[in-house]
């Protein structure tokens, strides 16, 4: 059971060990898909997963990140109320899942108070998590938002390197990939960020 083991009553544990399934998903993998219905409700176990909307356009904006020992409010949600998804989740990278089916979560809503508690502290952080894009979206310069996202990616992989893409950091924030090359360049002559071939680095 890894991390999630240590989040809950040994009965607990037990019971999702027994109940969940683990499996490995690598960088760029889609778990969940806009109005897939939701089957299994993921804790993460090692990796991360980043959770995006997406417009009738193909248009994206990142949500917010998946870490080890977290789960996806959002799939929860929906697979408890039987609703299909209205997110899309991707692995950002490489991934091992602890997958618990949707009718072993409901159960254990009323069986074990700790994992009501877990649940509710999910939607508390992701709710938090949510108001931050909606302000930053609303209030934020492009410039602001590019270096709060580059800050989240080299916290999440642990380093000041970055691979990624001008156009994968447009899909993130919902702007175009000119936006977003203008506004690294101005960083690299503030002496911010130096820039290689689709790999950024923050100094």
């Amino acid at each position: 059971m890894r991390k999630s083991e240590n989040l809950f009553h040994t009965l607990l544990s037990r019971e999702i060990y027994a109940s969940g399934q683990v499996k490995s998903f690598p960088a760029g993998a889609t778990i969940l898909n806009i109005n897939d219905y939701v089957k299994s409700i993921p804790i993460v176990l090692s990796g991360s997963i980043k959770v995006i909307q997406t417009d009738e356009d193909g248009r994206e904006i990142l949500l917010y990140y998946i870490k080890p020992s977290e789960s996806c409010i959002m799939s929860v949600l929906a697979g408890l109320n039987e609703n299909t998804s209205k997110i899309k989740a991707v692995v950002e990278e490489d991934a091992e899942l602890l997958l618990i089916p949707v009718t072993k979560a409901s159960e254990w809503i009323q069986k074990f108070p700790e994992w009501t508690d877990f649940i509710f502290a999910l939607y508390q952080k992701r709710f938090e998590e949510l108001l931050d894009v909606v302000n930053a979206v609303a209030f934020q310069k492009v410039d602001v938002r590019l270096l709060h996202l580059l800050r989240q990616k080299s916290s999440l992989f642990q380093s000041r390197e970055i691979s990624v893409t001008h156009q994968q950091l447009a899909n993130e924030l919902g702007i175009t990939r000119e936006a977003v090359s203008r506004v690294l360049k101005q960083m690299e002559n503030e002496k911010l960020l130096t820039m290689t071939r689709n790999k950024i680095t923050l100094l």
